[in-house]
């Protein structure tokens, strides 16, 4: 992306990259959009040009950009109650946690609010652990739950690899993914039988009684949109229940109408003992998160005090915000319509883009929640996505295979139409410029494609045996 044109977007650019330390990047490669406003689909840089945003930002701006409802709201809080310490109550967080829980399953009671989504999982894990009195805990390859010491631990990818200890009291496991399945699966049906038994297994395996919990984004998000088939989670609750191990569910990405469902987990009609969620409760326009319990785990500190807290717990302008969030998308039906805009509009036109481009392996995803992941080996996804910012369309780079396409659950269908046509002309292109390369590159890329791993065996590194 090339450095703004104008004088103060140059400078703003400048001095973001001589003062600013970026998150998940090598501080010397980056390039980033110097953005100075946004409305409802759509970024505007510095140079006044438009982008639609089909990555919700880091997938948290539910409701678009600038939405006056959430502005508003902000607003006259500031004006009102700008900010008070946890210890006190104000209506905004008691309003805000009455709106959140009556969307989760009714045997959820209490919310413990934090500042974002990794300290609401380091705190559902706190209160696992001290409700059961257990020490360890089960968490997900492919997975991702914060980039704190303990979430980025409990999470199962490549990113913890430089700050895990082997200290923590975490066992990971294999949840189901047919399209890359590591149990030698040929439908949805065998790969439920097949997670399930291997969670069991590795529960036995490692001793059921020293498990406090549980933890698996309910549809994970980063490491690759996976919706999980059905009956995955209601197994999972009987295995927990068997072992007495508490079940939490990470909706911190998932949750909030981003599956076309107000949580993911009412598409699997799962009752977990934990939800942790931040992001879309309040579009991201303020920092907040949150832990929702069951009073059964709230009672172990009735009368013993939680060792937890936050100075930001429940912020009235955070709190503020969510409640004006839930209230537009319950006025705005925006759950339903993320259902619509997932199975009308992105699943078809997705579909479409794998049968008429070869390099994408597989499309998946529910409501406004989508990946396309390409085929082994191919390493174009950061140019694709390039390309696309260069004509007017922002899509989310995940690992080292994927797009995700989330946009807001708002979206007009013509935006939304227009940005996925942008979306195939990228990939038309891309198509063109490969086939204009010389024959001995083509030869060779002729060789690699035939040397493709198919899209559902197992990684290398696993072993033929059956698990």
């Amino acid at each position: 992306m090339p450095k703004p044109h104008s004088p103060l977007g140059a400078e703003i650019y400048d001095r973001e990259l001589e003062n600013v330390f970026h998150s998940w990047s090598a501080q010397g490669s980056l390039d980033p959009l110097v953005v100075t406003s946004a409305e409802g689909p759509y970024l505007i840089d510095a140079d006044d040009d438009r982008y639609i945003d089909f990555s919700s930002q880091l997938v948290y701006t539910n409701l678009g950009h600038s939405h006056p409802a959430i502005v508003n709201a902000i607003q006259e809080q500031a004006a009102q109650l700008c900010t008070i310490a946890p210890a006190h109550a104000s209506a905004p967080r008691a309003l805000a946690a009455e709106k959140i829980l009556s969307h989760l399953p009714e045997n959820l009671s209490k919310v413990f609010f934090t500042n974002g989504g990794a300290d609401a999982v380091e705190h559902a894990l706190r209160l696992a652990k001290l409700t059961t009195g257990r020490p360890k805990v089960l968490a997900a390859m492919r997975s991702y739950h914060g980039a704190t010491q303990t979430t980025l631990t409990v999470s199962g990818d490549s990113r913890r690899w430089p700050i895990d200890d082997g200290r923590t009291g975490v066992v990971h496991y294999f949840g189901p993914f047919l399209h890359r399945t590591v149990f030698h699966a040929d439908t949805e049906e065998q790969e439920c039988e097949r997670a399930l038994e291997h969670l069991e297994n590795v529960i036995a395996i490692e001793g059921p009684e020293s498990f406090a919990a549980l933890i698996m984004e309910t549809v994970p998000g980063t490491a690759g949109i996976m919706p999980p088939p059905a009956g995955y989670w209601q197994g999972v609750r009987e295995i927990c229940d068997r072992y007495g191990i508490l079940m939490i569910c990470d909706e911190v990405m998932a949750g909030f109408g981003r599956t076309g469902a107000w949580f993911a987990i009412d598409n699997y009609d799962a009752r977990p003992d934990l939800v942790t969620f931040a992001k879309g409760v309040n579009s991201g326009y303020v920092p907040m998160g949150g832990v929702a319990m069951t009073q059964a785990v709230a009672d172990t500190f009735r009368d013993t005090p939680y060792p937890g807290g936050l100075t930001y717990s429940g912020h009235p302008l955070a709190a503020a915000a969510a409640v004006a969030t839930i209230t537009a998308m319950e006025d705005e039906d925006a759950v339903g319509n993320a259902a619509r805009l997932g199975t009308d509009i992105i699943g078809p036109a997705l579909t479409e883009l794998k049968v008429n481009y070869p390099v994408i392996g597989d499309v998946r995803g529910l409501g406004c929640f989508w990946a396309i992941e390409f085929v082994d080996g191919y390493e174009g996804q950061k140019a694709l996505a390039a390309a696309a910012r260069a004509k007017g369309l922002v899509v989310f780079v995940a690992g080292s295979n994927r797009l995700h396409i989330v946009p807001p659950l708002n979206i007009p269908d013509e935006v939304l139409r227009e940005g996925l046509e942008i979306l195939e002309e990228v990939f038309s292109e891309a198509t063109v410029n490969a086939r204009a390369t010389t024959s001995e590159e083509v030869e060779g890329l002729f060789r690699f494609q035939s040397a493709l791993i198919a899209p559902r065996s197992p990684p290398e590194w696993i072993s033929d045996r059956k698990m």
